[in-house]
């Protein structure tokens, strides 16, 4: 049977979303300008609200890593969720800007960042859950998360 949209998609990956995040900071967690969707930097926030924590290449390894990564792109899609109402209102993902907190001579971002991405390509299908992307390496993130990312969409 194929499914035909967003809501449907993520139902069968049989993932849960954690709570959406409240902002610990002057900011809001998303904007919506017209037909564009706006997230925030989101970390890996975890079923029970707690963070994932780490430096990738000392404190865990890249598979950690990914999944820290998909775990973000799971709580993006809660934010979606709670203040937009559906999946479904995302036409598709523009851009990706993935933060790896990771030891200087770690170079493998982008295999870190594919944890998030890969989810939005489940969710939303190639074509529309693909977009532009960085990923790119920082000394620090705030908590010692070991991803920070932050999207925009273009909304229906």
């Amino acid at each position: 049977m194929a499914v035909s949209n967003a809501e449907e998609r993520f139902k069968q990956l049989g993932l849960t979303l954690p709570p959406a995040p409240a902002p610990l900071g002057v900011y809001k967690p998303y904007l919506i300008d017209g037909k564009y969707l706006y997230l925030s930097g989101h970390g890996p926030v975890q079923d029970d609200k707690s963070l994932i924590i780490g430096r990738i290449g000392a404190d865990i390894d890249m598979e950690a890593g990914k999944l820290a990564a998909r775990q973000v792109g799971l709580t993006m899609l809660s934010t979606i969720k709670t203040h937009v109402g559906s999946l479904d209102k995302v036409k598709r993902v523009i851009k990706v800007l993935g933060m790896v907190n990771c030891i200087a001579d770690f170079e493998r971002h982008p295999y870190i960042i594919n944890g998030c991405s890969e989810l939005f390509a489940a969710v939303w299908g190639e074509e529309n859950g693909v977009g532009v992307r960085s990923a790119v390496g920082f000394g620090s993130l705030p908590d010692n998360i070991p991803v920070e990312i932050e999207a925009l969409f273009e909304l229906y």
